[in-house]
């Protein structure tokens, strides 16, 4: 981990935050149900914000392109985007403000999509407020993040698979066309498992060993 300059050390805000937040449409998936641009509004209100907007899809090339535009422009330090998963498009964002020469853990993810507009459609109101609210606590995060850095750790390629049933002989095969060596481990005198005790098996009819 670095960065204890910029953080103030233990656990402290950083004493010149420049925050900016991406809201984005998605399409209709986030602008069908609620103004993206009343969020962005909010949002430029709350501490450390210098600059917040809504962008139609953050992800595509002109929303990335847009982020890194403006870390160099309004000298950001931190970016915050109110989009959808960050199991989906997290490492996208991170690309781009490390493009632009932020460290990529300084960017913080909202989902306002899947956890809100997906979920509220049916009462656009509350999921404004709610859009709001997951952006503010993204913002908050953002407030306490440090710079870390890529470590890379050395793994070796061998596995144990323990169990010789169906489930542990195709776990073994799957980690062997990956090029693991692997090693099948199991307690019973012969594998198969409860398949082994099985006469005939659906549909071929056929003998389980």
């Amino acid at each position: 981990m670095a960065g204890d300059k910029e953080s103030g050390g233990n656990g402290s805000k950083p004493k010149d935050l420049r925050i900016g937040v991406y809201i984005c449409h998605c399409g209709s998936n986030i602008a069908g149900v609620i103004p993206p641009a009343a969020v962005a509004e909010y949002a430029a209100t709350l501490p450390g914000v210098v600059r917040a907007t809504d962008t139609l899809y953050a992800c595509a090339d002109s929303g990335q392109n847009l982020i890194k535009e403006e870390i160099e422009k309004y000298n950001l330090n931190r970016v915050v985007v109110s989009a959808c998963s960050p199991k989906m498009h997290e490492p996208t964002f991170r690309a781009a403000v490390a493009e632009a020469g932020l460290n990529p853990f300084l960017m913080e993810m909202a989902n306002i999509r899947e956890q809100c507009t997906w979920a509220h459609g049916h009462d656009p109101e509350g999921a404004l407020k709610k859009a709001k609210d997951l952006t503010a606590s993204a913002v908050a995060k953002a407030s306490f993040l440090t710079p870390l850095d890529m470590i890379h750790v050395p793994v070796t390629h061998r596995a144990m698979v323990i169990g010789g049933g169906v489930s542990g002989i195709s776990a073994a095969l799957d980690l062997g066309d990956q090029g693991i060596e692997t090693v099948l481990v199991e307690k019973q005198p012969t594998i198969g498992g409860v398949m082994a005790q099985l006469n005939k098996t659906f549909p071929s009819m056929d003998c389980s060993i």
